[in-house]
């Protein structure tokens, strides 16, 4: 099912829990993968996904990192303003 919700009034905590909602359905999405004897079959026993999985998630993880340290500096020049919504 599709939904909408409409954040442009959010409070801090509002939004916080559309996030968790978002994320909690499209982790429910992505772990609709199937049969896991019939993706085994698949991927055989190498460790090729595996590896793979693996350089893919630390390139996220360091370009997460790049982003965040982006944004801190954009904070602190004062292009962006930061709220504390707790």
């Amino acid at each position: 099912m599709k939904g909408s919700a409409d954040i442009d009034d959010s409070t801090p905590s509002g939004l916080a829990a559309y996030g968790r909602l978002c994320g909690a359905a499209l982790a429910r999405a992505h772990a609709r993968s199937g049969d896991p004897a019939l993706l085994a079959g698949y991927l055989g026993d190498e460790a090729t996904f595996d590896e793979a999985l693996g350089r893919f998630a630390v390139a996220y993880a360091d370009q997460t990192e790049r982003d965040h340290e982006a944004f801190a500096r954009a904070v602190k020049d004062g292009r962006l303003e930061a709220v504390d919504g707790r």
